[in-house]
């Protein structure tokens, strides 16, 4: 039976698409550490594993929109959840740490695609404030997934080792691909004419990031997440080598952050409709940049332990649930005929800063908190400044 236009069942299987990044990169945080014992790594090394993972979900990302918006999105979408499974049942079977980084690389080639066509969807079917708060309904009920997959992901790994967390991705792909076959339905209502080649698809991409609106609201987005990434990639390695908690300790207390961003995307799905985007976007942007700051004067005060980095990306978190559904609805709102396009170039740009951000803070870590904190503060005040900044540029001409 296929899924109709605004039923929650439909924003319900939206969501499982985007959950599907968040289940492949926050499972297996807490077996980083083991993964470099085991495969012989060095910290840095395996810190590559996610951000060779982001590498390869912003390189997907550039061509899913663009095929998407000619061929279809349900078509693309089996053939990326496809992809997906292969590339987890590789990392599953890795032996070395090299194999285990190309494979996340593979991994993420086919994770680009239900993020990316599962926004295009939105975009399709709904505009302006609606758009924004079926994304943020849509995060509202994936942010279930980083807070729950941590503590699973710890467990998993206490039980069965590592190769368990990426069998349990493995498991809950396929379950998103029988989805997608059986109940989603095709809503790209009218196919793009402009050519599927690396010369169309830069043009595409041309015409849409000289677009105001989309770099502004693309910029305050990306900085969020970069700062979001610093500590998806560094908490492991913070909280077990720097505080000294155990693998389902610390999933634990990384899924605690996800309150944060739960209390934010429900709270945004309500504000938005009252206050509108951009009031929405100034309280998120005021939060990333408090949250930022507040573990940078925790770590200078001392003496906290893992509160004074929990409870500060706690409330960044939050700050990232008011804002990403708000920027994401508008960097996409000039583009009609090209949401598939505009959604695969903000995952670009989103990808590329986290995965940069991530790789100078694993060079960094070692017996300090001190470069998480660095990042998430310096990445909050880019958001607050772009923000402050951009104006009417950023909410664009009315359509």
């Amino acid at each position: 039976m296929l899924l109709r236009p605004d039923t929650f069942a439909l924003t319900a299987l939206l969501a499982v698409l985007i959950g599907l990044g968040p289940v492949s990169t926050d499972m297996y945080l807490p077996s980083l550490p083991d993964i470099g014992r085991l495969l012989g790594a060095s910290t840095a090394q395996v810190q590559l594993t996610l951000s060779a993972f982001l590498g390869g979900f912003a390189v997907g990302q550039i061509f899913y929109g663009p095929i998407s918006d000619k061929y279809g999105r349900k078509p693309v979408l089996v053939a990326a959840l496809t992809l997906y499974g292969v590339g987890t049942a590789v990392c599953a079977a890795s032996n070395s740490i090299d194999m285990l980084t190309a494979a996340r690389f593979l991994q993420a080639l086919g994770a680009a695609g239900p993020i990316v066509l599962a926004r295009a969807i939105v975009r399709d079917l709904y505009e302006g404030r609606r758009a924004a708060k079926e994304l943020a309904l849509m995060g509202t009920i994936m942010s279930l997934v980083p807070t729950l997959a941590p503590i699973a992901g710890g467990l998993f790994h206490v039980a069965f080792g590592w190769r368990a967390t990426f069998f349990a991705a493995l498991a809950f792909g396929l379950g998103a691909l029988l989805l997608v076959v059986f109940s989603l339905p095709e809503t790209l209502k009218q196919r793009s004419t402009a050519a599927i080649s690396p010369i169309g698809i830069l043009r595409t991409f041309g015409q849409i990031i000289r677009n105001h609106t989309f770099i502004a609201n693309t910029a305050i987005f990306a900085a969020g997440y970069s700062g979001l990434f610093a500590f998806i990639s560094a908490s492991s390695f913070v909280l077990q080598g720097v505080y000294g908690l155990g693998p389902v300790a610390a999933g634990a207390a990384f899924a605690s952050c996800g309150v944060g961003f739960v209390s934010g995307s429900l709270g945004g799905t309500r504000l938005v409709v009252r206050k509108g985007e951009s009031w929405t976007i100034r309280a998120g942007v005021s939060l990333l940049a408090l949250g930022g700051l507040a573990m940078a004067a925790a770590l200078l005060v001392g003496g906290l332990g893992p509160a004074g980095i929990l409870v500060p990306m706690a409330i960044y978190t939050c700050g990232f649930g008011l804002t990403m559904p708000q920027t994401l609805a508008g960097a996409m709102k000039p583009f009609p005929d090209k949401a598939g396009a505009a959604s695969s170039l903000a995952g670009f740009i989103q990808m590329t800063s986290g995965a940069a951000t991530g790789i100078l803070v694993g060079h960094g870590l070692g017996d300090s908190a001190w470069p998480l904190a660095i990042a998430v503060s310096a990445t909050a005040l880019i958001a607050l400044t772009v923000f402050l900044a951009s104006g009417a540029a950023r909410r664009g001409p009315a359509l």
